[in-house]
C-alpha cells in the first residue's frame, strides 16, 4: 500500500493537486444554477418504501430512474420505479406485492410544451413486485427504447411496441432471475450487434427478524451487509430471437459480490467493453474483457479495489469515465459517510492511482453519504463535474452519529481542471434541500444543450431539476445510431476535437446507482464554436471520422458502413 500512496502521488501531473487561491476562485467562477420544475412539470410521484419496525434492507435502498425517449419524438420521458406494501412484520419467503395505483412504476410522457402527463396505464408498465433500479436498452434492434425493471423478488423485461406501449415478455425472454436484484446494463458483451444484460444481485437475503443496532427503544437500525452473504450477478446473452441465455458462470462474471452500482467503458482502449461493480463494504470488482468472450476480475490488480489503505467501503454509486481529458475511463465510486467518495485515475498501464486526497474530493464528501451519480458538464466548460444524490442510508444516524445527516442536499462537484471543488451552496436553491436521496438520472430533458436530473427519494418525491446555468460556452450532444453494432451505439467510444483540446466518452445508459440516463452523449465546447475532428469507434470496430461540425446542435450520426 506504500507504493500505491507514492504512485497516488506521481499522479499529480494529469490531475494536479489545486491550492487553496485556486480552488476559491474556481467556486466563484461558474457555479451553476439548477432549478427545480417538479410540479410545474406536471410529475406526481410519491415512492413508497414501507418503513417498519423490523428495519427491514429493502426498505432503505429504493429506487431508481430512468430519462429516454421511449416514442422517438425527440424529447425525453421519465420512468419511475417503486416500492410495495410490506407488513409488520413481513413473513419470511414473502414476495411483496402491488396492491394499486400508490404502488404502482410510473411512466410520464413528455408533451411538446415541456410538461409531461402520466401514461402508465396505456403503456402497461404498472409493475411487479418491490421494484429497485430500471435499465434502458433497444435489445431487439427495432428502433424502440425497451425497459428492464429490477426488483425484490424477480425481474421484469418490457418490450416497446412502438405505439406508446410495451408487453412483459419476461417469461418467454428467459430474464426473470431471482433475489434481491439491483442495478442493471445493458451491453454488447461480445460485439455481435446484440445488447446483453447484466443484472447486478445484492444480498442472499430474506424476510427474517434481525435485530441490528443497540438494543434501546428507537435505536433499532438496519443491518449492515456484513450481516448477509454475497452473491452472484446475472448475465443474460442475448441469443437475437426474443431469448436470453444466463451465462455468468460460462465467461467469468459469476463471482459472490454485492452489487449496487454498475458501469462501462473500455479501459485499456484494446477494442472490447468492461465492467465495473460497485460492491457495498467488500472489494470493488473491475472485469476486464479478454476479447474471446469471456472475462476475469482485475480488481486488486488494477487497484480499484479499495482506497489508498487496503479498506473496502460501502461501494454505491459508480461512472467510468474520463474526467481529466487524457483519453483513459476514469472511476468514481461515492460510499457512506466517514468513507470519502473513491476517485481512481486511470494510469495506462492497465492500473488505477486514488487520488480522491489530491483531487480534493476528501474534503468535499467526507460527511456525506452518496448515492445515484454522474459525471457531467453542467457549464459546457469543457470539463466532466460530478452531480450526487445524498442522504445517508440509516434513518436513525443522527442518534449515534450527531455530526452525519439522515437527509442531505445533492453535490455539485466542478471539475476544474486540477481537482473538484463543491460548488453546491452557489448553484441554486435544490442544492440546499434535504432529502433522502437514491437514484439520479441525467440528460437534456428540454434540449437547450444543457444537462438537467431527476432525482429519486427513499419514501420521498420524485425531483425534476433543470439546468439553467448561465454560459457563453458552446457544446453538441451527439445521438448514435448503429446498424452492424447494435442499434444504441452502446460501448461506442467518442472523441471530440476542437482548437482547445480533446475529449472522449462511452456510449451508456448505465452508470448512477439503479438508473439510466440519456443514451445521448453531450459534450461542452467551452468557447469554440466547431468541432474540428469527431471519432467514433463502433462496437463492430468500425472507425468513422466527421470534419468541421457546428457547435450547438443535436446531432445524429449513424454507423458507416466499413
Amino acid at each position: 500500500m506504500a507504493a500505491r500512496r507514492k504512485i497516488g502521488l506521481l499522479c499529480l501531473a494529469c490531475f494536479a493537486s489545486f491550492t487553496g487561491m485556486k480552488a476559491w476562485q474556481a467556486m466563484h467562477d461558474t457555479p451553476g444554477n439548477f432549478v427545480e420544475i417538479t410540479g410545474a412539470a406536471g410529475i406526481r410521484f410519491q415512492h413508497v418504501a414501507s418503513h417498519t419496525s423490523k428495519k427491514y434492507l429493502p426498505e432503505t435502498m429504493g429506487s431508481g430512474v430512468a430519462l429516454f425517449d421511449y416514442d422517438n419524438d425527440g424529447r425525453l420521458d421519465i420512468f419511475l420505479v417503486n416500492g410495495a406494501p410490506l407488513s409488520d412484520p413481513t413473513p419470511k419467503g414473502t414476495i411483496p406485492q402491488k396492491s394499486g395505483p400508490k404502488d404502482w412504476n410510473r411512466l410520464f410522457h413528455q408533451k411538446s410544451d415541456g410538461t409531461f402527463e402520466d401514461v402508465t396505464e396505456k403503456a402497461g408498465l404498472q409493475g411487479f413486485g418491490y421494484g429497485m433500479g430500471v435499465a434502458v436498452g433497444d435489445y431487439d434492434n427495432d428502433g424502440y427504447e425497451d425497459l428492464y425493471v429490477t426488483a425484490y423478488g424477480g425481474n421484469k423485461l418490457y418490450h416497446n411496441n412502438g405505439d406508446g406501449t410495451f408487453t412483459d415478455v419476461t417469461a418467454q425472454a428467459g430474464v426473470g432471475g431471482n433475489g434481491w436484484s439491483t442495478s442493471a446494463a445493458w451491453v454488447d458483451l461480445d460485439n455481435d450487434g446484440r445488447l446483453d444484460l447484466v443484472v447486478l444481485r445484492y444480498l442472499d437475503w430474506d424476510f427474517d427478524d434481525v435485530w441490528c443496532g443497540e438494543h434501546k427503544e428507537g435505536y433499532r437500525a438496519y443491518c449492515h451487509p456484513d450481516s448477509f452473504k454475497p452473491i452472484t450477478p446475472l448475465v443474460y446473452h442475448n441469443e437475437g430471437n426474443g431469448r436470453f441465455t444466463e451465462v455468468g458462470q460460462k465467461i467469468g462474471l459469476a463471482i459472490p459480490g454485492k452489487g449496487l452500482g454498475i458501469a462501462i467503458a473500455d479501459y485499456d482502449g484494446d477494442g472490447h467493453i468492461d465492467l465495473f461493480i460497485a460492491n457495498d463494504s467488500m472489494p470493488e470488482f473491475l472485469f476486464h474483457n479478454k476479447g474471446d468472450g469471456t472475462f476475469e476480475e482485475k480488481g486488486l490488480l488494477s487497484q480499484v479495489a479499495v482506497d489508498e489503505d487496503g479498506r473496502t467501503y460501502a461501494g454505491m454509486g459508480v461512472d467510468f469515465e474520463d474526467f481529466n481529458n487524457d483519453g483513459r475511463p476514469d472511476v468514481v465510486v461515492d460510499n457512506l459517510a466517514n468513507q470519502m467518495y473513491a476517485v481512481y485515475e486511470n494510469a495506462g498501464d492497465g492500473t488505477f492511482n486514488y487520488i480522491t486526497k489530491t483531487s480534493g474530493m476528501n474534503r468535499i464528501s467526507m460527511l456525506h453519504s452518496g448515492w445515484g451519480m454522474r459525471l457531467i458538464d453542467y457549464d459546457n466548460d469543457g470539463w466532466k463535474d460530478l452531480l450526487i444524490a445524498q442522504g445517508h442510508d440509516l434513518d436513525t444516524v443522527e442518534l449515534t452519529n450527531p455530526q452525519i445527516r439522515y437527509r442531505e442536499p445533492m453535490l455539485l462537484a466542478r471539475n476544474t481542471g486540477h481537482g473538484f471543488v463543491d460548488v453546491s451552496a452557489s448553484s441554486g436553491s435544490v442544492f440546499h434541500d434535504a432529502w433522502v436521496g437514491r437514484g439520479l438520472a441525467t440528460g437534456d430533458i428540454d434540449n437547450d444543450g444543457r444537462v438537467d436530473a431527476v432525482i429519486s427519494t427513499n419514501d420521498g418525491p420524485a425531483h425534476v431539476i433543470r439546468n439553467e446555468t448561465r454560459t457563453a460556452n458552446h457544446w453538441l450532444t451527439l445521438k448514435l445510431v448503429g446498424h452492424k453494432s447494435n442499434r444504441d451505439a452502446i460501448g461506442a467510444v467518442i472523441k471530440v476535437v476542437t482548437a482547445k483540446g480533446e475529449q472522449y466518452a462511452t456510449v451508456t445508459t448505465a452508470s448512477s446507482y439503479l438508473s439510466s440516463s440519456d443514451k445521448r452523449v453531450h459534450f461542452g465546447l467551452g468557447g469554440e464554436t466547431h468541432v474540428t475532428t469527431l471519432e467514433i469507434r463502433w462496437p463492430s470496430g468500425i472507425h468513422q471520422t466527421l470534419k468541421d461540425l457546428r457547435a450547438d446542435q443535436i446531432l445524429e450520426v449513424n454507423e458507416a458502413a466499413r
